[in-house]
């Protein structure tokens, strides 16, 4: 923490800081701890992260999207620019629930695109202005240090409200990803009844971690705006 802010930090403000931590850590051990197990139990069709993927896609005329293999570790992502899907490598070559699951959610990106959902346009269009605003802040840091803590605080805040609008509409996007998801991987019988509850707690843990995030960002924002006002009473 910037030590010229110890002084504005109050019991409050600090309280604000840990419930959103903990928010955060508790929404990543869930997700951490549902992907983990569900890896390990392999779907009963035996389809890989990618066959389950192709199928979804070319059901709902998609077949022109491709399915590319990424490192790292759930880096899985639809790029709606290049209309390709990214799947991290244990969910592009897994046969478990979790990767049915994960892959199935990308798609359901995928046909967002192709309706038009409305969220889903609404984020693609917000996402060159929030990194616009995060490049900016970078540089406007620097001279709100220079000129003083309102400037910073004031800088701080305009980022932080760019970046819950995003999650805001981030939020629906993911939930309905998740919604699709199911709608496909059930119509499609590519899992099984006894596996719906595995499919429920990926996606349900996975859409934890966009609440939480969510609601530290908001919190973060009440500090900073309780901060502000503290250090213009003083």
């Amino acid at each position: 923490m910037d030590y010229w802010l110890i002084r504005y930090d109050t019991p409050i403000t600090v309280l604000l800081v840990l419930i959103g931590f903990i928010l955060v850590i508790f929404a990543q051990l869930k997700i951490n701890t549902a992907y983990s197990k569900y890896r390990k139990v392999k779907n009963s069709t035996g389809y890989t992260g990618k066959d389950i993927a192709r199928k979804i896609l070319d059901a709902n005329g998609l077949s022109q999207i491709q399915i590319y293999e990424t490192s790292g570790n759930l880096t899985d992502h639809y790029d709606p620019s290049k209309k390709l899907i990214n799947l991290s490598t244990d969910i592009y070559n897994g046969n478990s629930i979790a990767s049915a699951a994960v892959a199935a959610h990308e798609c359901g990106h995928a046909i967002q695109d192709k309706d038009g959902y409305l969220f889903f346009k609404i984020r693609s269009a917000l996402v060159p202005v929030v990194n616009f605003i995060s490049y900016l802040g970078y540089f406007g840091l620097i001279v709100s240090l220079i000129g003083g803590l309102t400037g910073y605080l004031k800088l701080s805040i305009l980022i932080l409200l760019a970046t819950v609008l995003f999650q805001l509409v981030t939020l629906p996007v993911e939930l309905n990803a998740s919604k699709r998801a199911h709608k496909q991987l059930e119509e499609l019988n590519l899992v099984y009844e006894d596996e719906e509850k595995g499919i429920t707690k990926v996606l349900g843990a996975a859409a934890m971690t966009y609440v939480a995030s969510l609601l530290s960002s908001i919190l973060n924002l009440l500090r900073l705006i309780l901060m502000l006002n503290r250090r213009n009473d003083d």
